[in-house]
C-alpha cells in the first residue's frame, strides 16, 4: 500500500516530490518504508541514530498514525532522516500513556532525499485500526513546513488556525485486510490491555 503526502496540512500542494510511504506485510507486523526528499533543515537531533529520541516532532521528520475510531486509542511513529525514531501510544487525542518504545529503523541519505524502514510489531497498534493518517515536516522556525496525506479541508479552516496532527477527524478509513487479506484478523495485543491507573 502506497500514500503519498502530497498536499501542506491546510490542502496546498507540496512544491516538492510528495512524502511516499509504503506499507508492505512483515514476519508479525508490518515493515513501513518512507522515501522523501532531504532538507536537511533543521539540523540533525543530538540523539543515537537507530534510538528513541523525544520531541522528534521538532526535527525533520515523516509521522503516520494508525488510529481506531471507537476507543480514540493511537499509534503514532516518527521517523527521521538521520536515524532516530519515536513510537507513542495514546488513548484519547493528544493523551500519551506509553513512549519511546524500541523500534527496528534504519535510514539512509545523499544529499537530497531520504529513505527509511522501520518493523511495526502487531502489538504496537490499538485493537481495531480503522483510520490512518501520514504527515511530513521540515524546516527552521518561521519556515517550517508541515504537510498532510489528508489534510484539514480549505473550507473548514479557521482563521489564525495552526497545524494539528492530532484532528482525528480528518483521518481517512484504513483497513490492513487491504493488505492482508479479507480474512486477516488483526492479532490482539498485551500493550494496550490499558488500566484506568495509566491513564
Amino acid at each position: 500500500m502506497d500514500f503519498r503526502v502530497e498536499h501542506t496540512w491546510d490542502g496546498f500542494p507540496v512544491k516538492h516530490e510528495p512524502v511516499l510511504v509504503r506499507l508492505n506485510p512483515g514476519d508479525g507486523g508490518v515493515m513501513m518504508e518512507v522515501r522523501a526528499p532531504f532538507f536537511n533543515d533543521p539540523p540533525a537531533p543530538l540523539g543515537e541514530p537507530g534510538r528513541p529520541f523525544d520531541e522528534l516532532w521538532d526535527y525533520e521528520v515523516v509521522e503516520t498514525f494508525f488510529l481506531n475510531d471507537v476507543t480514540e486509542q493511537y499509534l503514532e511513529v516518527e521517523l527521521c532522516p538521520h536515524g532516530q525514531h519515536l513510537v507513542l501510544l495514546l488513548c484519547g487525542r493528544r493523551n500519551v500513556w506509553k513512549q519511546e518504545l524500541d523500534l527496528s529503523f534504519k535510514a539512509s541519505k545523499d544529499d537530497t532525499k531520504w529513505e527509511g524502514k522501520a518493523y511495526l510489531p502487531w502489538n504496537y497498534f490499538p485493537p481495531n485500526v480503522t483510520k490512518f493518517n501520514s504527515y511530513a515536516i521540515h524546516g527552521s522556525k518561521g519556515k517550517r513546513s508541515y504537510e498532510a496525506l489528508y489534510p484539514v479541508p480549505q473550507h473548514e479552516l479557521q482563521q489564525g488556525q495552526k497545524p494539528d496532527f492530532h484532528r482525528l477527524e480528518y483521518f481517512k478509513p484504513f483497513s490492513f485486510n487491504t493488505l492482508l487479506g479479507e480474512e486477516w484478523k488483526q492479532p490482539e495485543s498485551d500493550l494496550w490491555q490499558i488500566e484506568k491507573s495509566d491513564l
